[in-house]
């Protein structure tokens, strides 16, 4: 079996984003068993019914781009206890017009980092009902609320040996996930 090709969405736009940060360290974990596609969301339009007949050219890449993946990798901060609005509205943008959804059957991973003690596990809860609704097969186990600390991450951009192991099991799990779940569609 080919490695699996995963749709990368970071629900943070800024440039030094530890979520971003987190996607990367697990990318690298990953090698080759897997390729990260990260997605650009910050460019989108916001989401208006209206458009449905006539997308942009940002939201036709993004549609284009999570259909051609096996999978779909949800890494998000949490903005006032919830989902940020620019994970939202890219979402939205997936579902849509009706009946056309991109997401349904893709298999999805959440996971979330944060300075606070919780590590985004409202938004996390929130994006999986989100997600259940959508018809996408998420994850449940392990679940990843990274508290980013002195550790974490090391200086070349990957996991220091505080979170390695951990992310580690979460990553073989998410494989895992993704190959009971259809795996990749392309040959």
């Amino acid at each position: 079996m080919s490695a699996p090709r995963i749709a990368v969405l970071v629900g943070s736009l800024r440039k030094a984003s530890i979520n971003r940060r987190l996607a990367h360290a697990l990318e690298r974990l990953a090698a080759d068993r897997a390729t990260f596609v990260h997605v650009e969301i910050g460019d989108l339009p916001l989401y208006n019914q209206d458009d449905d007949d006539a997308p942009t050219a940002q939201v036709v890449r993004l549609r284009d781009t999570v259909r051609d993946s096996d999978a779909v990798l949800f890494v998000t901060p949490e903005y006032n206890r919830s989902v940020p609005g620019v994970l939202k509205n890219a979402i939205d943008h997936g579902s849509r017009p009706y009946g056309q959804s991109v997401w349904a059957g893709k298999p999805a991973g959440v996971l979330g980092a944060s300075i606070g003690s919780i590590g985004s596990a409202l938004a996390q809860q929130h994006l999986r009902n989100i997600l259940a609704y959508l018809d996408m097969p998420t994850l449940g186990q392990p679940e990843v609320f990274l508290h980013v600390k002195d550790g974490v991450f090391d200086d070349d951009g990957g996991f220091g040996k505080a979170s390695r192991d951990f992310m580690q099991g979460w990553l073989d799990a998410y494989l895992a996930w993704i190959a009971r779940h259809g795996g990749p569609s392309r040959d």
